[in-house]
């Protein structure tokens, strides 16, 4: 049981990768985790799947401070402390090239994709200091290694996050405050079936097989195997391990 009477936050925590780790660090031994999300309609989908977990379903914008302060004083509160905090909250934004880019959009992305990862870690330090440190895990992508044309503000988001991470990894070691970014290939969930469908309109299948031949693995990442590595960095195997970037790509970045 890798994280017996552990408890966690997960933010994105409805969608593909947040409720594979939900149901993963439940698996093993979370005794409680407090599940976020923006859209209330997958919370009361992930629910179902959840039903009688010690889950706390919590609905919150992470882009607004006043959010992230109620989801992470919740948590708090209702479980009297917190072991793990996963920053998965995550939106693609548009397929479009810079010159065209809604700048409503840019703002978005960097919202939620940069801001809710730094008030995430804003609030979140304290509360994993009261219980003696903790692990702060980050979902970046390879395309935070790398540039991809047409999607300027998910790549300018994903690059920042490595910032945010070093930048967190040193001002949380003196409190044993571990923070590491995971960094996926495209996975085979709703955010990328958007991304296809974005860079060739009624052709997203032709896309994704495009993908699929950089990879050399030859497929997709699973939720499970982006879980997989967050139960790893949520764990004590990763105790030394803080201030670095993980990637799970089949060797995509090789």
């Amino acid at each position: 049981m890798e994280l017996k009477d552990k408890f966690a936050i997960i933010t994105g925590g409805a969608g593909g990768i947040g409720l594979a780790t939900a149901k993963l660090f439940l698996k093993e031994g979370a005794k409680g985790i407090a599940l976020v999300d923006f859209s209330q309609k997958n919370l009361d989908e992930a629910k179902k799947e959840l039903t009688g977990k010690n889950v706390l379903f919590i609905q919150a914008d992470v882009s607004k401070s006043a959010d992230v302060k109620r989801y992470t004083d919740e948590a708090l509160k209702t479980f009297g402390k917190i072991d793990v905090i996963f920053l998965n909250a995550g939106v693609e934004g548009v397929v479009k090239p810079m010159s065209e880019y809604p700048e409503e959009v840019f703002d978005q992305v960097i919202g939620v994709n940069v801001k809710g990862v730094w008030l995430g870690m804003k609030y979140g330090f304290a509360a994993l200091k009261q219980g003696g440190g903790g692990s702060v895990i980050i979902t970046s992508s390879v395309a935070g290694l790398r540039g991809t044309a047409q999607v300027s503000a998910y790549v300018a988001s994903k690059h920042a996050t490595i910032g945010l991470m070093r930048t967190g990894a040193l001002e949380g070691a003196p409190d044993n405050i571990r923070v590491n970014t995971i960094h996926p290939s495209p996975v085979d969930n709703r955010m990328m079936r958007s991304l296809e469908e974005g860079f060739a309109p009624g052709a997203g299948e032709a896309v994704k097989e495009s993908f699929i031949k950089m990879i050399p693995l030859g497929r997709y990442a699973d939720n499970k195997d982006i879980a997989e590595m967050a139960l790893f960095l949520a764990s004590d195997r990763s105790k030394f391990v803080t201030g670095s970037t993980h990637v799970v790509d089949g060797g995509f970045t090789a």
